[in-house]
């Protein structure tokens, strides 16, 4: 091989492998709508744009070298795309417990994120907290959230540590504290219904209470469903910025 192809690629690599754990793993560009080839085709070019801008340490084309480089990259990917993650798989836990209780627990179909059986309002609570994600150019701060890293973050320089890990955790705790805001008004709502019908069922035991329940929890979320979503772009904003300054901690702990 040519010292100049050798470098090149020695400059390349990094970028691309970078990239590509960022594609497998963020939310958006990791989700399985989208063809392998285009996946493919997009690293291509983001490595293409950033060849002359990103900084990346110089390395011989060994055995070695390139393996620990890929496993580094892959790291720092998983960790990048994860980070965001967490706010979409919070916004589809908000859709497990509303839909829990307005009777939709049961009701699931085929997620087009991951491919596998999901309750029908976790889908549509993750498609709206997609929409706004793209309305937020939040696939735009990702982007140059990866450009920078390479400043902050060389590569080839990360270690999967403990230390990484357990504070991706810590962060993944937020995933419960997203869904049960998100949720909140539908879970209020439905426990002072279920509250309320218990009072009247033990007043009146001939009332048809479940009956009742049900019709009543469905017609009080849907209002407040409706009502609430016109605050999701404050909440999960907040929320996605959280998780860009998030992601820089734990690239922090695995430098």
């Amino acid at each position: 091989m040519s010292p100049v192809l050798e470098n090149m690629l020695a400059h390349a690599l990094p970028i691309g492998v970078r990239l590509a754990g960022l594609m497998t793993f963020a939310p958006f560009f990791g989700s399985e709508a989208f063809p392998a080839r285009v996946k493919a085709a997009l690293v291509l070019a983001l490595t293409a744009l950033l060849y002359g801008v990103c900084p990346t340490p110089a390395f011989t084309l060994t055995i070695f070298s390139v393996t620990r480089m890929a496993l580094s990259e892959a790291v720092v990917g998983l960790l990048m795309g994860l980070s965001v993650q967490i706010v979409l798989e919070g916004a589809q836990m908000a859709g497990q417990l509303a839909g829990a209780q307005l009777g939709f627990s049961l009701a699931a179909i085929i997620d087009p994120q991951t491919n596998i059986e999901t309750p029908v309002l976790s889908i549509f609570y993750q498609m709206i907290a997609m929409l706004i994600f793209l309305q937020l150019d939040v696939h735009h701060w990702i982007l140059r959230a990866v450009v920078k890293s390479f400043g902050y973050f060389p590569a080839g320089t990360g270690t999967v540590s403990l230390a990484a890990a357990r504070e991706l955790l810590r962060g993944a705790g937020a995933m419960f504290l997203i869904g049960v805001q998100i949720a909140a008004p539908i879970l209020l709502a439905t426990m002072v219904i279920d509250v309320t019908i218990g009072f009247l069922s033990k007043a009146s035991p001939q009332l048809p209470a479940m009956l009742i329940g049900i019709s009543a929890k469905s017609m009080a979320g849907y209002a407040l469903l409706a009502a609430s979503v016109g605050l999701w772009p404050l909440l999960l904003e907040h929320r996605f910025l959280n998780a860009v300054g998030f992601m820089e901690r734990v690239l922090g702990v695995a430098r």
